[in-house]
């Protein structure tokens, strides 16, 4: 299950690993997006099928902030689902549109706070984790800008190329391109380091200490399958990872592949929820 429309970055990681999956356990693994509710309507699916590892969730940083968004889910996330693998991880990159004046992130400060509420930032949606990105800097820098939330990340980027929004901090895969093309200016990576794809684009901690956001993606199963079941799954979806095809398909979306264990992807989407879990209340964000 996927929340997501096809073609976005979520669903190309799915039908990557679904793909893996099917030549690697002898059976067909079918994508179905269930997009909207920032994933929730593909979440619920997942959580109400048998636990039975024949039914599973592709995750995403929205996933783990669910709860403190949304006040009447039929469910929790964090209590419903079972950890099988985390997939990769990489930046958002923080983007304009080339007709803006600003090359760095302090020259992209300094405009935004000349004109309180003229600056537009745009979001595949409320609550995503592109949006709480764009809080994160406001909380830490004190300009005022307009959030503009968007039904995907395929119309936020075509109105940021377009010049309707000015900033968006978009992931990798679906925006590498545009950067490359010069259709958008980077400015900074959320990631704690420098990209190894964007190795030029220097990260916004260089200049605001303190501020880290990735961009990961995982596999989540019902809560209560068996450990076997996922024990099995992780070991599979590891052995993609480390398939050089794999890693370089994942490359050249812009996101490095990050094996492990169920037990570590889960004790890092509890980490996840908790740090944006404070973003969200001091912002006030709600879906």
């Amino acid at each position: 299950m996927v929340g997501f429309a096809p073609g976005g970055p979520a669903d190309i990681l799915a039908r990557l690993i679904g793909q893996w999956l099917s030549d690697h356990l002898g059976q067909p693994f079918i994508i179905e997006n269930r997009p909207g509710a920032s994933g929730n309507i593909a979440t619920e699916a997942v959580v109400r099928a048998p636990a039975d590892g024949h039914t599973l969730l592709l995750t995403v940083p929205a996933n783990a902030v669910s709860d403190a968004i949304y006040d009447k889910l039929n469910f929790s996330f964090l209590r419903d689902t079972t950890p099988v693998a985390r997939i990769s991880n990489g930046p958002l990159v923080m983007e304009v549109n080339p007709a803006m004046p600003v090359h760095t992130v302090p020259e992209f400060i300094a405009y935004a706070k000349d004109r309180p509420g003229q600056i537009n930032f745009a979001s595949p949606g409320n609550g995503s984790p592109i949006q709480l990105c764009g809080e994160l800097l406001k909380m830490m820098t004190g300009v005022d800008m307009v959030h503009v939330p968007y039904r995907g990340n395929a119309p936020a980027l075509t109105d940021l190329i377009a010049g309707q929004v000015q900033l968006m901090f978009a992931d990798t895969p679906s925006s590498i391109e545009h950067v490359r093309a010069g259709k958008l200016r980077a400015l900074a990576v959320t990631t704690s380091t420098r990209s190894e794809f964007l190795p030029e684009v220097p990260t916004v901690s260089e200049f605001l200490p303190g501020f880290e956001a990735t961009n990961w993606y995982g596999v989540a199963a019902p809560k209560n399958t068996p450990t076997e079941i996922i024990g099995e799954l992780n070991k599979e979806i590891n052995a993609a990872l480390a398939d050089p095809k794999v890693k370089a398909r994942l490359a050249g979306l812009g996101t490095a592949a990050l094996a492990g264990s169920p037990a570590d992807f889960g004790k890092f989407i509890a980490a996840e929820a908790e740090k944006w879990s404070k973003v969200i209340w001091i912002a006030g964000v709600k879906a």
